[in-house]
């Protein structure tokens, strides 16, 4: 029932987004056609009422009324944190997705989603043990190992998905020391009923901001400058690599500046994006890159 609510919440939010300003008889009517209403029913203004203040409590999104044109409309709290927002606008995305897609049955077949196996078995319980403060045992299957390590035991701090994949960041209790694991590595995963208190001063977005991907100890960050093709650049513009992302247009390319660790999956990004991509800074990189691309050679030699 709680992630049914959710989705009305979420649903609520992203119609009233797309309207801009909605009246409440319109938002019944939008209402009739969701996956919400059962054999055509409205929503109460009562029940609209009460979904109101709880996606004020959850999401900290306040629809306001405009009394003289009789419309609601949306306005978030202007302090609300990056990192809180991007997670409220992914929650947002991906069920306002879902609707659309169910919405759209009849079409299905020419619908191509991108798939995330580790979200369908162990994704609940990790969620469920970090609000509750539980550690998880599980068995761990990495691909570069050929026996898996049995009965790990991890304090999960926060979650991230990267690539199609979840990771679970946490610590191992053996090793006391902060790891990531791929979820859909983990075999025969349960919550253990001892609680464990997060360290006061780990803050999982300060960990993991200099990072781009899932590699977060890798060394201390540097300043990064790469000169992009302008083709290139429109892609990066719109989509950005990380946070830290600024550019400089030039004639003809653009350059463009991050605050990164480097890290062999932002090696391979940079490798993947071909002869469009270049460099300039720091040199390290530079023969990070050069030693990947000597080496896919050698594969054609």
């Amino acid at each position: 029932m709680a992630r049914d609510l959710l989705s009305r919440y979420i649903w609520i939010i992203d119609t009233i987004r797309r309207y801009r300003c909605i009246s409440f008889e319109q938002l019944k009517e939008r209402w009739t056609q969701s996956p919400f209403s059962i054999q055509g029913e409205t929503i109460p203004r009562r029940t609209f009422y009460s979904y109101r203040q709880a996606i004020m409590e959850v999401f900290g999104i306040e629809i306001r009324y405009n009394p003289s044109t009789f419309e609601y409309y949306i306005e978030e709290q202007t302090d609300a944190s990056r990192h809180g927002a991007s997670v409220t606008d992914w929650l947002l995305n991906s069920v306002a997705t879902n609707s659309v897609v169910s919405e759209s049955h009849l079409i299905a077949s020419r619908i191509f989603l991108e798939d995330i196996p580790s979200a369908r078995e162990h994704l609940n319980i990790v969620i469920d043990a970090i609000k509750c403060n539980l550690p998880v045992r599980f068995d761990y299957a990495p691909y570069t190992r050929v026996n898996p390590s049995r009965d790990v035991v991890v304090e999960p701090y926060f979650l991230k998905l990267f690539r199609q994949r979840w990771y679970m960041t946490g610590r191992n209790v053996s090793d006391n020391k902060i790891k990531t694991y791929a979820l859909d590595r983990i075999v025969k995963a349960s919550m253990l009923p001892d609680t464990f208190e997060v360290p006061a001063d780990f803050d999982a977005a300060q960990y993991s901001s200099d990072s781009f991907g899932v590699i977060f100890s890798m060394g201390e960050p540097h300043d990064i400058r790469l000169r992009v093709g302008s083709k290139r650049a429109k892609y990066l513009r719109t989509l950005p690599l990380h946070h830290s992302q600024n550019e400089y247009v030039h004639d003809g390319f653009s350059i463009f500046t991050y605050r990164l660790r480097l890290t062999p999956d932002f090696v391979s990004e940079i490798v993947s994006m071909g002869s469009e991509v270049k460099v300039e800074s720091p040199g390290q990189l530079r023969a990070m890159v050069v030693d990947q691309l000597k080496n896919t050679l050698k594969n054609y030699e």
